[in-house]
C-alpha cells in the first residue's frame, strides 16, 4: 500500500509562505535628521528611536514564530518523503516477488498459458490472471511513486517557506541594527549637549555671583554720608520643600482573578526592576511580549512570543471588565502588551532603557484591546 503524504502539513507550509510574505516590517528606521541643537532634542530623538525599536521588536518576535512553525512544516515534509521514500521501495520489492512467483512457480506468461491450457475457457482465466497481476503491480508502483513525488514537492515547499522566513527574521534584525546605531548617536549627543549645558550653567551662576560680589563690595566702599537708604533687603527664600516621594503604586488584586492569573501575576511582578532587552522572555530581562510568555508559562499557559499574536488569544474582554492577569494591548497595529493587575494599574516592560515597572493603565498612549487568557 503507499505511504500516505501528510498533505495538510504541506498545505500549511504554503498557506505560511503567503503569511510570512505579507509580514511587512512598517518600523523601519526613519531617514536621517538634522543633529539635535539641545540635550532636550535629543532626548525627545532618543525616545523616538527607542518607540521605534519596541516596534521592531515585535515585528522580529512574529517572524521568530512563523519561522519555528515553518521549520516544523520542513520537518513534517522532510518525514513524509522519507517513508514515502520507503513505502516506494517495499512496493518495488512486492513487485518483484509477485513477479518472481508467476514465473518461477506457475510459469504464468502467455506462451506458457497457451500451451498448458486444457480448453479456451482456461485460456482465458490465466490470461486473465496474468492481466490482474500486471495491473495490481502498475498500481502498486504508481501508487508509492505518486506519492513520493507528492512528498517530494511538499518538502521543496517547506524548505521555501523556511527559506523565506529566515530571510524575514534577518532583515529585521539588520533593520534592529541600524536602529541600534541611531540611538547610540543619539545618546552619545545627548550626554555632549547636556555636558556643555550643564557648564554653560555653571559659568552663567559664576558670573552672577561675582557681579553680585562686585556689587556688594561697591556699596560697601561708599561713604556713609552718600550712601542711598538702603532698600529693606529681600527675604530669604524659604527652604525649597521637599520633593514629595513619588506614592507607591497600589497593591495588585491578586485575588480578582482565577488562579493561573493569579500565578502570572505574581511572577510578572517579581520581574519589577529587571532590564528592558531586545527579544528576550526572561529570566533575567524582557521585552513586553517575551514578560507576558515568561509570566503565563509559570501559570502552564503557552503564549506567543509576540504582542500582535498574543491579542489573538484568550478571549476579549471590556476595558471597564479588567480583571488582574488580562493582558492590555497599545498601539494600531498592536505593538505593546502589559498585564492588569488592579487597581487601574499594570505591570510591563515599557521599553529601552527602562525596567519592568508597574505603571497605571493610562500611562501608555493607543489603548488598543484587552484578552482574558486565563478564565
Amino acid at each position: 500500500m503507499p505511504a500516505r503524504l501528510h498533505l495538510p502539513a504541506a498545505r500549511r507550509a504554503v498557506v505560511a509562505l503567503g503569511v510570512v510574505g505579507a509580514l511587512a516590517v512598517s518600523a523601519t528606521p526613519a531617514a536621517a535628521e538634522p543633529a539635535p541643537a539641545t540635550s532636550r532634542e535629543a532626548a525627545g530623538l532618543i525616545a523616538a528611536r527607542a518607540r521605534d525599536l519596541e516596534v521592531l521588536t515585535e515585528k522580529f518576535n512574529e517572524a521568530r514564530e512563523r519561522l519555528k512553525a515553518t521549520e516544523r512544516s520542513a520537518h513534517r515534509a522532510a518525514d513524509d518523503l522519507e517513508a514515502a521514500r520507503a513505502a516506494l521501495a517495499r512496493a518495488r520489492d512486492r513487485v518483484r516477488v509477485v513477479a518472481r512467483s508467476a514465473y518461477t512457480g506457475n510459469r504464468l506468461d502467455p506462451l506458457q498459458a497457451m500451451l498448458t491450457s486444457n480448453s479456451p475457457d482456461d485460456l482465458l482465466d490465466r490470461v486473465g490472471t496474468l492481466h490482474a497481476i500486471a495491473e495490481h503491480n502498475d498500481g502498486v508502483l504508481g501508487g508509492a511513486e505518486d506519492a513520493t513525488h507528492a512528498a517530494d514537492r511538499a518538502q521543496a515547499q517547506a524548505e521555501e517557506v523556511a527559506a523565506d522566513a529566515q530571510r524575514q527574521v534577518d532583515r529585521v534584525a539588520a533593520q534592529k541594527k541600524d536602529l541600534d546605531a541611531q540611538i547610540a548617536v543619539f545618546k552619545a549627543a545627548y550626554d555632549r549637549l547636556h555636558a556643555a549645558e550643564e557648564r554653560a550653567s555653571r559659568a552663567a551662576a559664576e558670573r552672577r555671583a561675582r557681579d553680585r560680589a562686585a556689587a556688594a563690595r561697591a556699596a560697601a566702599a561708599r561713604p556713609a554720608h552718600a550712601a542711598p537708604h538702603a532698600a529693606p533687603a529681600p527675604a530669604a527664600p524659604a527652604p525649597a520643600a521637599q520633593a514629595a516621594p513619588a506614592p507607591a503604586a497600589p497593591p495588585a488584586v491578586v485575588g480578582g482573578g482565577s488562579a493561573p492569573a493569579q500565578t502570572a501575576v505574581r511572577t510578572a511582578l517579581a520581574q519589577v526592576g529587571d532590564p528592558y532587552v531586545w527579544g528576550a522572555a526572561g529570566p533575567n530581562a524582557f521585552d513586553c511580549s517575551g514578560l507576558m510568555q515568561y509570566a503565563y508559562a509559570a501559570a502552564g499557559i503557552s503564549l506567543p512570543h509576540s504582542s500582535a499574536m498574543q491579542s489573538t488569544m484568550g478571549v476579549p474582554v471590556s476595558r471597564s471588565e479588567l480583571r488582574p492577569g488580562d493582558l492590555i494591548f497599545f498601539y494600531s497595529p498592536v505593538s505593546h502588551v502589559g498585564m492588569y493587575i488592579g487597581n487601574g494599574q499594570m505591570v510591563h516592560a515599557s521599553t529601552s532603557g527602562q525596567p519592568v515597572k508597574i505603571a497605571p493603565v493610562d500611562y501608555m498612549p493607543s489603548y488598543h484591546s484587552a484578552r482574558r487568557i486565563a478564565g
